[in-house]
């Protein structure tokens, strides 16, 4: 899972980095629990970064251009809006203005099922509050926003198709997945070869979307170059890089695990 689409969940950084690290995730269950577990961690200027990922209650212009990324998530949530009044609409935008201008930051609100008129008596509500008291609100309120996000995230990740090229490897020196070790896919090409894709391996040493989605190669010759040296890094290794030339014959799926140590390593075709 990229940190592109962790980030479309919660913008701060921090949060980003630590839930790519514990990527995979069984389920959603584990990936909440992780994600509630990080952002307790997390300090003010971490929430401040999150909330800049969020386009302003009932502001649909910056939805469709700066805020794109997350246009279908945010557009649903905001979908309140849609169907409200004019005036309601032009006092949330003097409430939200008001709020920026005392707070420093826009007013941050799980608007998932909520009409415009109540997101604006939630607005109105809040403006009085020390800033101390707010930011702690608007951390919770984005840490809804979060769990709601990345449930659909997992749920469309569920969904997506395996790579029709996939590798694990496994380091048998230490007796665990290679962790962090890239690896980059060729197509042959006459006398050349031509890049096709290229990633990291996750915690359990596999790259789960080397290809697109839906993206299926023609039956021909391929290489998998894998960087040891990268890997291994101040650790003495007799193979700097592993390169694994291998055929395909049909559109189905190849797996080419590889299991390596710093001076061997074995491959085959795997299922």
């Amino acid at each position: 899972m990229s940190n592109k689409l962790l980030s479309n969940c919660c913008g701060a950084s921090k949060w980003v980095s630590a839930m790519a690290k514990k990527y995979p995730y069984k389920s959603f269950e584990e990936m909440k629990k992780v994600s509630d577990k990080v952002w307790k961690t997390c300090k003010e200027e971490d929430y401040l970064e999150a909330f800049t990922h969020h386009p302003k209650i009932g502001d649909l212009k910056s939805l469709k251009n700066k805020f794109k990324s997350t246009k279908k998530w945010a557009g649903n949530e905001q979908s309140g809006v849609n169907e409200a009044l004019p005036n309601t609409l032009k006092a949330l935008a003097k409430a939200n203005k008001d709020y920026e201008e005392k707070f420093g930051f826009i007013f941050i609100v799980c608007a998932t099922g909520k009409s415009a008129q109540e997101m604006l008596d939630i607005l109105n509500s809040r403006i009085g509050n020390t800033y101390k008291k707010e930011i702690k609100i608007a951390a919770a309120e984005q840490a809804k926003i979060t769990d709601i996000r990345l449930k659909k995230l997992f749920e469309e990740a569920k969904n997506k198709k395996m790579s029709q090229i996939t590798t694990h490897v496994l380091d048998t020196s230490k007796g665990k997945p290679a962790k962090d070790l890239e690896i980059t896919l060729f197509a042959q090409n006459g006398n050349r070869w031509k890049k096709l894709a290229s990633g990291l391996t996750n915690k359990d040493g596999r790259i789960a979307d080397l290809l697109k989605e839906g993206k299926t190669v023609e039956p021909g010759v391929y290489k998998m170059v894998f960087d040891t040296a990268g890997y291994f890094k101040n650790k003495k290794t007799f193979y700097p890089e592993v390169s694994i030339v291998f055929e395909t014959f049909d559109k189905s799926h190849y797996h080419v695990p590889l299991l390596l140590n710093p001076f061997g390593y074995s491959t085959y075709r795997g299922s």
